[in-house]
């Protein structure tokens, strides 16, 4: 009987797979969306363990076979339970924020500090804070919003959206309440389908994939025109720079578009623009009826 046990890293690597950088000096490198480092054996060894790489050698049968012969129809029922499960639970938080940035900041980085500010304000002021629950400036957030808690019995303030990684990344001891997801677009639509704004603190490949992911869905009107604040003007400036001196003078985004972006670098300034800009959606001042 053929064994259909899920592919594990720990087989034999397929002899094409380049292993022999950097292993003889014992270099590390960044594994994608944590604050982990890994030989370049070891992400090797764990990104063959992926769907991704069984579709891309399709002529390893073996890989393609437990990948998407034996598991494929069962993967749609996994991503509908992932959905179901957190539409569900996520409905119960009530007006939220959403905070992304790098999971690789220190605690004794200026912005690490700077984000715990910004929660610590935000929450008290009646919204939840939402971020990937892992650490760095992830952390910060959780942590403001968990210290300045206005309700004690509110277990809800302090949220954390966990994704599966190829190394394992645990939520940070400032989440107080938290879902753990395997596919980063079902983590992706909890993000955006739940908050009323997204603050930006400097972070890497993953921090822009949401931003540019919440600034299409407003500028597509996918969603309304929640604020999207880029804080830290220093390390954003750039980009924005960047943004307004050629997209817009190619003509592939609109001048009207650089108004979807606030830059600040102030935390008193992104309660006053997040309140100013949310009072006809999912605001916590918002009255039912």
């Amino acid at each position: 009987m053929k064994d259909k046990r899920r592919f594990k890293p720990q087989r034999p690597l397929p002899k094409f797979v380049d292993m022999k950088a950097d292993e003889s000096n014992g270099k590390t490198h960044a594994v994608p969306g944590s604050a982990h480092e890994a030989r370049a054996q070891e992400l090797a060894a764990a990104a063959q363990s992926t769907d991704d790489f069984a579709l891309l050698n399709a002529h390893l049968e073996e890989y393609w076979h437990e990948h998407f012969v034996d598991m494929d129809t069962w993967r749609v029922l996994r991503i509908q339970a992932e959905f179901v499960h957190s539409f569900d639970t996520m409905r119960t938080v009530g007006s939220v924020i959403s905070i992304f940035g790098s999971a690789r900041m220190s605690e004794n980085d200026p912005y690490y500090d700077q984000t715990t500010k910004v929660a610590q304000k935000l929450a008290p002021n009646g919204w939840a804070i939402i971020t990937g629950g892992g650490p760095g400036l992830m952390e910060a957030a959780n942590r403001g919003a968990q210290m300045e808690n206005p309700d004690p019995e509110n277990d809800r303030v302090s949220v954390g959206l966990n994704i599966e990684l190829p190394f394992e990344q645990t939520y940070s001891p400032y989440v107080d309440w938290g879902l753990r997801f395997r596919y980063f677009f079902c983590r992706k639509t909890c993000f955006v389908k739940y908050s009323s704004a997204f603050v930006i603190f400097p972070g890497g490949f993953g921090t822009m994939d949401e931003l540019f992911e919440s600034l299409t869905l407003v500028q597509t009107h996918k969603i309304q025109n929640f604020p999207i604040v880029l804080y830290g003007s220093k390390y954003w400036g750039g980009l924005v720079k960047w943004i307004e001196e050629t997209m817009v003078p190619n003509g592939t985004i609109l001048p009207a578009d650089m108004d979807l972006i606030h830059v600040c670098d102030d935390a008193d300034e992104v309660v006053e623009y997040v309140r100013a800009h949310t009072k006809e959606v999912r605001h916590p001042d918002a009255k039912a009826g």
